[in-house]
């Protein structure tokens, strides 16, 4: 699980709102069952060009985050994908809050109870973006779809 070489700019914090998804994002509804997120997320990467092996990591990525949604709370969540010629986007939203605006940017101890996932995600995607207010919490991961231009 390499952390992509590519360099994007540093995520916004918490509750800065977000940019609004492409109108061709594709939504899922989820509260128990996560394959289907998972196999939405592989078909979508796969149609959007995503590399085998980074497909692969962003489905793990996603299947994380969704994870937290049924651990933490009693409600949905939704996942959003949409991509461009640049880069693919997903999205889970849901009532849950996040209370540690640095969740994830550190590495937990080996045997830490929890906050393996969240760090997990910020090493295979190449951008993290996650607000959490009193209105619930919005993880975006972003994949590059192609490698950078060498120099």
């Amino acid at each position: 699980m390499a952390r992509s070489s590519v360099h994007l700019p540093e995520p916004p914090r918490r509750s800065q709102p977000l940019p609004s998804p492409t109108n061709d994002a594709m939504y899922h509804t989820y509260r128990s069952d996560l394959s289907q997120v998972r196999a939405l997320v592989l078909q979508q990467a796969r149609e959007a060009g995503l590399a085998e092996s980074r497909s692969n990591d962003l489905v793990l990525a996603v299947s994380e985050v969704a994870a937290n949604t049924l651990r933490h709370t009693r409600s949905s969540g939704t996942l959003g994908i949409w991509h461009d010629d640049d880069e693919i986007v997903c999205e889970i939203r849901d009532s849950g809050t996040i209370a540690d605006p640095e969740a994830g940017r550190r590495k937990p101890a080996p045997d830490a109870s929890g906050g393996h996932g969240l760090w997990i995600v910020r090493q295979v995607c190449d951008l993290v973006e996650l607000t959490s207010d009193a209105n619930g919490t919005t993880v975006r991961m972003h994949m590059a779809l192609r490698s950078p231009s060498p120099r």
